[in-house]
């Protein structure tokens, strides 16, 4: 069993995955280590907790977005006390710009309250007390997993779904499904780095809409090319 961040009802047997198929995955991982060498988190943040408010910040939001809220809004307020504290209308003022700032804020005041009141100010660093906070699910947790703590994990956002399924690495139709299939088809030293390596990918070249299949060293991977 390949011991990981998946609650009971995620774990996940590894030795059943066909080594062909992961033999496929990792090469498949190389080769974008190869063209994105830099891949990394592109949002700024200078703590956990303000790489906490970004992730959930960029919700269906670009991270150039939300680079460009926080870089203002991190000036004054950057501890969970400042948002426990802060009425939600005018956090949502704050934040109007990265989209969905209701839900946002919401989310942001209640994690925060958490934080205060369960875990002493301090972002927790495991999967189950994340998981705690109010607003935060498996790839915002997992983000923090991989970034703030550096320990293996795997989160799946849009770009990760999608480039995923067209690579053949899993059929999945939720998040959860997604991830389970790559944490147990990939090796554990290259978790961190897919999720990097499969957004630079999405983002820069396998694009939802005409993706540059033309140009992508995975074509003779990728059964999306191959209409499978």
């Amino acid at each position: 069993m390949k011991t990981l961040y998946f609650d009971t009802a995620l774990c996940y047997n590894y030795s059943v995955i066909d080594n062909e198929f992961r033999s496929k995955a990792d090469e498949i991982i190389e080769r974008l280590k190869i063209d994105y060498p830099s891949a990394h988190c592109e949002l700024n943040y200078g703590s956990a907790f303000e790489l906490l408010v970004a992730v959930i910040l960029s919700a269906q939001c670009t991270d150039k977005r939300v680079n460009i809220v926080t870089a203002e809004l991190f000036r004054k307020y950057n501890k969970p006390l400042d948002f426990a504290t802060m009425e939600q209308e005018k956090l949502e003022t704050l934040i109007h710009s990265c989209g969905f700032y209701r839900a946002k804020a919401r989310n942001i005041i209640s994690a925060s309250r958490d934080i205060i009141e369960k875990y002493n100010g301090e972002v927790p660093s495991t999967m189950e007390e994340l998981l705690t906070l109010g607003g935060v699910g498996r790839k915002t947790a997992n983000v923090m997993m991989s970034v703030a703590f550096g320990k293996p994990a795997l989160a799946v956002d849009t770009h990760v779904f999608r480039t995923a399924h067209r690579l053949g690495l899993s059929d999945k139709p939720t998040p959860e499904g997604v991830e389970k299939d790559l944490v147990a088809a990939l090796s554990e030293e290259n978790l961190s780095i897919a999720h990097h390596l499969l957004i630079f990918h999405g983002r820069y070249r396998c694009h939802s809409r005409n993706p540059n299949c033309g140009d992508c060293s995975l074509a003779d991977k990728c059964t999306y090319i191959k209409g499978e």
